[in-house]
């Protein structure tokens, strides 16, 4: 799923069930180390996906802690990405000389707790997503809307290093492209990002790949 949304130079990887007594690899054992069993096995699994996309990209297979708000740590010279959800485990990659920064999300196909939705989306999300319940119904388009939230962010922090809220993105989407657009309320030269979406297998999946200047389309 992830290749429909993220092509070369994106190398990636996705798994869709987990190995029950599958060991930590070397190093990243306090990932893990207080996670309850099924919290456990997702996150090895999708580092497991990491490393599988970073051997496809030309790396050795190495462990991948996290900074401090975290966010995976990767190779020198390489940018990437990690989401798992039920169902779903995936990591994408690329180097840093092709692509600045990837963000990645997976959700499950179903509406947002109304609570939830109110504290994620703005009025003119909100104004968005009632449009799109009528002209293209059978799409949780609020769940849609937290993934491509959630893309945006991973794309953004290891670019700026910056928190951003849910409320600092309103979101342009594209139901017939497949794209959306972030329109970023942040001081600086990253005030919008682009996505794609894709809605298959009872999943959502968001992506946001930043190229580096003079690389699109490389």
């Amino acid at each position: 799923m992830l290749n429909r949304l993220l092509p070369y130079p994106v190398r990636s990887a996705e798994a869709y069930a987990d190995a029950p007594d599958e060991a930590s690899f070397p190093g990243e054992e306090q990932l893990v180390a207080t996670a309850a069993p099924g919290r456990r096995r997702e996150v090895l699994t999708a580092r497991r996906c990491a490393r599988a996309a970073l051997v496809a990209l030309g790396h050795a297979p190495a462990a991948i802690l996290r900074g401090p708000r975290r966010e995976p740590l990767w190779p020198a010279g390489v940018t990437g990405s990690i989401t798992h959800c039920a169902g779903f485990r995936a990591a994408a990659v690329a180097h840093t000389r092709d692509v600045a920064s990837i963000g990645i999300d997976a959700e499950p196909h179903a509406p947002l707790p109304p609570r939830v939705l109110g504290a994620v989306s703005t009025p003119a999300d909100r104004d968005l997503l009632a449009r799109l319940a009528v002209t293209h119904p059978g799409v949780c388009w609020d769940r849609l809307l937290f993934s491509a939230k959630e893309s945006i962010y991973k794309a953004w922090y290891p670019l700026t290093g910056r928190w951003l809220g849910f409320e600092h993105a309103r979101l342009d989407i594209d139901p017939d492209a497949g794209t959306f657009t972030g329109h970023l309320a942040v001081d600086g030269p990253l005030t919008r990002l682009h996505g794609r979406h894709l809605v298959d297998r009872g999943l959502i999946l968001t992506a946001v790949r930043v190229d580096q200047p003079g690389t699109a389309g490389r």
